[in-house]
C-alpha cells in the first residue's frame, strides 16, 4: 500500500492529503470546493492539468480527519 502524505496546519485547523509522489512538485490546475451543509466542514478537490485528483484539503479537520492522522501529520 502506497504512503500517503498529510499535512496540517493546527493554527486554522486545516489538512491536506497530497495524492502525488512526495518529490513530485504538482500544482493544482482546478479546485472543485464541496460544501456538504449536513457535515458543517469544507473540502476542496484540486485536479491537475490532465484532470487527475492530485489533493485533497480538509477544512475543519479535527472534526472530519482521525486524530491519528492529524498527530501524525507533517
Amino acid at each position: 500500500m502506497a504512503d500517503v502524505r498529510v499535512t496540517y496546519d493546527e493554527t486554522v485547523d486545516a489538512a491536506y492529503v497530497h495524492l502525488t509522489e512526495p518529490q513530485a512538485r504538482v500544482t493544482s490546475a482546478r479546485m472543485y470546493p464541496c460544501d456538504p451543509v449536513d457535515i458543517d466542514g469544507m473540502i476542496n478537490l484540486d485536479f491537475d492539468e490532465q484532470g487527475r485528483l492530485i489533493g485533497i484539503e480538509v477544512l475543519a479537520a479535527r472534526s472530519k480527519l482521525p486524530t491519528y492522522l492529524l498527530r501524525s501529520a507533517e
